[in-house]
């Protein structure tokens, strides 16, 4: 896929995780990553913010595995995600961290959160435009102290580059 090259392994006996996708600074690195997982035939599902779920292209995202995400403050997003988890025997949700295409000065933490408190794994996926390569880096149980856990994920993704590289912040 626009000579990317899918390296990695998924964790074995994995059925459920939060996927990581990251550097993420432009709309074709969903076209990349949605391209590596059905090439891989990993079913995934993706929050995208609620206000993407309109007529024809809403149910589109729904069909390819999207979960409308209401940004605002005091809806217990992590809460609801994690219980998903629950209604499922496989379930691997994709989260970028980053919130936004834009650079930003820090990661939001509900992916972290999420995965502790469903009790799955994260799974370090990314897309490198900088060697033109995706796929997935290591996995980890969150420890429940942030801080400490944080460096494993500074410690992968520095060095990477997003398409727009000045979007890309380890923060």
């Amino acid at each position: 896929m626009r000579g990317f090259t899918f390296v990695g392994e998924f964790p074995e006996g994995v059925k459920k995780s939060i996927i990581i996708s990251a550097p993420h600074t432009c709309m074709e690195d969903f076209v990349i990553g949605r391209c590596f997982f059905w090439m891989q035939g990993r079913s995934v599902k993706f929050l995208i913010k609620k206000e993407f779920f309109k007529p024809v292209l809403g149910w589109i995202l729904r069909k390819i595995g999207g979960i409308p995400v209401d940004r605002s403050k005091g809806n217990n997003m992590v809460v609801k995600t994690a219980a998903v988890f629950r209604q499922y025997d496989e379930l691997n949700i994709v989260i970028t961290p980053e919130g936004t295409r834009k650079r930003v000065e820090k990661w939001k933490r509900g992916f972290y959160y999420i995965a502790e408190l469903a009790q799955v794994p994260v799974v370090l996926g990314f897309i490198d435009f900088k060697t033109k390569r995706c796929g997935y880096g290591p996995s980890f149980i969150p420890s429940g102290d942030f801080d400490k856990d944080w460096h494993i994920l500074e410690d992968f993704y520095r060095g990477m580059q997003g398409k727009v590289p000045g979007n890309f912040s380890l923060e």
